[in-house]
């Protein structure tokens, strides 16, 4: 079984090596389903497999200059702050909540997928700098989010990079892994005050994931990225329905709590999809062209 563990730990990397996220998406599930870990020491192994191998992953995009540190570091700081509140929220939520709760991630991340692979030709991005009150209250909302169910958002940052800020593609991947390394670690501090990790197969997890971003990197800006999203968007969607199928039958009879969390989470879903509905909506600049604007219509 630790093989099949291995070997599916490298589509972690992959997912997180080529499109800058999603490596949360398959790290609890693999941990739970495969490796028979509690949910919440696997939550809280994801969040150290996940930060370690987006860090790893970031090197190659920083060296071909897909990185944009000064946003990075502003959206990550912010995120680990939320971050650290979901990982200490995260200790009073049972585990079959918790579940539910990164179930529901999934669809909502798979739904944000989908719907933008369908529209990605429908508008150019255009280029500017990303406001810093957006950054700091998306960056609290997709850190807490990272914190209470082990999710590293790379699926809500990226958009948030590429649709608000502007950023190209391969730029929005590169720095995501640098967000997602930093409120990782900050999600997995809270989580480590109440879980014990077994670090064995933590670290094993860890490096064969590393191999993957490895990989996943180096094709990284040569596959169709809405050829990729939407192929992973429909992974994402089984896999949400099948963790759903697992643990809805046990929520029935599950204590008031159960069902909070998992209202709060379809809450949480709903406010994900409606941010992303709204960065995709058209919007009208009304401002005339900045002195210095790399805006080509500027200069035409």
């Amino acid at each position: 079984m630790i093989t099949l563990v291995l070997v599916a730990s490298v589509l972690i990397g992959v997912s997180l090596g080529i499109l800058g996220g999603g490596g949360s998406i398959l790290t609890v599930p693999i941990l739970v389903y495969l490796a028979g870990v509690d949910t919440k020491e696997a939550i809280a192994t994801s969040l150290f497999v996940v930060g370690t191998t987006s860090l790893v992953g970031l090197v190659p995009h920083a060296r071909a200059g897909r990185v944009r540190w000064r946003t990075g570091l502003i959206f990550g700081a912010v995120s680990m702050v939320g971050a650290y509140g979901g990982g200490r929220l995260a200790e009073y939520i049972p585990g079959t909540a918790l579940l539910i709760a990164f179930a529901l991630m999934m669809l909502a991340t798979a739904a944000a997928m989908l719907r933008k692979s369908g529209k990605a030709k429908a508008a150019k991005p255009v280029h500017r700098e990303l406001p810093v009150k957006h950054v700091i209250a998306e960056g609290l909302v997709v850190g807490a989010v990272t914190g209470l169910v082990g999710s590293g958002g790379g699926f809500l940052v990226v958009p948030a990079l590429a649709l608000l800020g502007g950023l190209p593609m391969s730029v929005a991947v590169g720095t995501s892994l640098l967000v997602i390394a930093m409120k990782s670690f900050s999600g997995l501090a809270g989580h480590l005050a109440d879980v014990r990790i077994d670090w064995n197969l933590a670290l094993m997890v860890t490096a064969a994931a590393v191999v993957g971003s490895l990989i996943g990197s180096r094709f990284a800006g040569r596959i169709p990225q809405d050829t990729l999203r939407k192929a992973f968007g429909w992974f994402v969607v089984v896999m949400g329905v099948f963790v759903l199928g697992q643990q809805l039958p046990h929520a029935v009879w599950a204590s008031p709590l159960t069902w909070t969390g998992a209202g709060l989470a379809a809450a949480a879903a709903v406010a994900v999809a409606w941010a992303t509905a709204r960065a995709r909506r058209p919007r009208t600049d009304m401002n005339p062209p900045q002195v210095g604007s790399r805006d080509p219509a500027a200069h035409s």
